[in-house]
């Protein structure tokens, strides 16, 4: 099987079902682990947008000029609390309404701790599944990405907004009473809240009383120390597949974060 690579895809079962795109093809996991699994880096990259091929990638699998010019590309993806959209200087204006102008949802989830992140509505559960999260429970629901941004920002003066990965692969995190944690978070940002339904509208944010979601990982074993592969440095993976989690495949020998090395040509093999 030879093609460029994109990120895991994922269903919400128990353990989550993942797949491996590799050009027009899809690589069912689950059935791997404990299997010798390799991947070889052709030394080819194509971006993932404009299908030219690049010497490097940006943005996760983007050659320069679409990293430059695509709205997806911009800091604000990264840091909503700065989108400026209203400014009317989005690369791509058409793109934010559909992307950015939509419900998002505030939430909490455990990966190597409590964190706070943000999602669009149709990234449920996908986002909680790629960040390799334990529990997640949705804590508010806004009416655009930049009053997600904005909410994210007051509550991560508590708690962490990043996950340590090294520790989510160790699987190390232990079990968070997330709805008591909730409670006592918007506490703490009552006075932020106000202020934001000031600036927006009594109806832009809406705290939500959902139910803590459960997720559990295909991982036979949890590494105690990490070594982390990467294609630009040895183009060569091989390995028992021991388990998948986040975005990370779990060899006997390493891992590696396959979304990081979206749009690499690569071959893979296993027996």
């Amino acid at each position: 099987m030879q093609g460029t690579l994109n990120k895991l895809t994922s269903s919400l079962t128990s353990p989550i079902s993942y797949q491996l795109p590799v050009g027009e093809q899809t690589l069912e996991l689950n059935q791997l682990i404990g299997k010798q699994l390799s991947l070889s880096f052709t030394g080819q990259i194509f971006c993932r947008n404009c299908g030219k091929k690049t010497k490097k990638s940006y943005s996760q699998g983007h050659c320069f000029v679409c990293m430059r010019k695509l709205a997806s590309c911009d800091m604000c993806i990264m840091k909503p609390e700065t989108c400026h959209f209203d400014k009317g200087t989005c690369r791509e204006p058409e793109w934010g309404e559909q992307n950015c102008m939509i419900p998002h949802y505030v939430y909490l989830a455990n990966t190597s701790g409590i964190k706070v992140g943000i999602t669009r509505h149709t990234q449920i559960p996908t986002r909680w599944i790629d960040q390799g999260a334990t529990q997640a429970l949705p804590i508010f629901k806004v009416e655009t990405r930049l009053q997600s941004g904005l909410v994210e920002v007051a509550l991560a003066e508590f708690i962490a907004d990043k996950t340590n990965w090294r520790n989510m692969l160790k699987g190390l995190s232990s079990e968070v009473d997330l709805k008591a944690e909730r409670d006592q978070l918007i506490a703490q940002i009552k006075p932020k809240l106000t202020e934001l339904a000031e600036l927006f509208s009594a109806t832009a944010i809406t705290e939500l009383d959902e139910e803590v979601v459960e997720l559990n990982y295909p991982v036979d074993a949890y590494p105690t120390k990490i070594s982390s592969f990467n294609f630009d440095k040895n183009p060569d993976i091989s390995g028992i597949l021991q388990g998948i989690k986040g975005q990370y495949l779990i060899f006997d020998t390493g891992v590696i974060n396959i979304r990081k090395f979206t749009s690499y040509e690569v071959t893979v093999s296993h027996s």
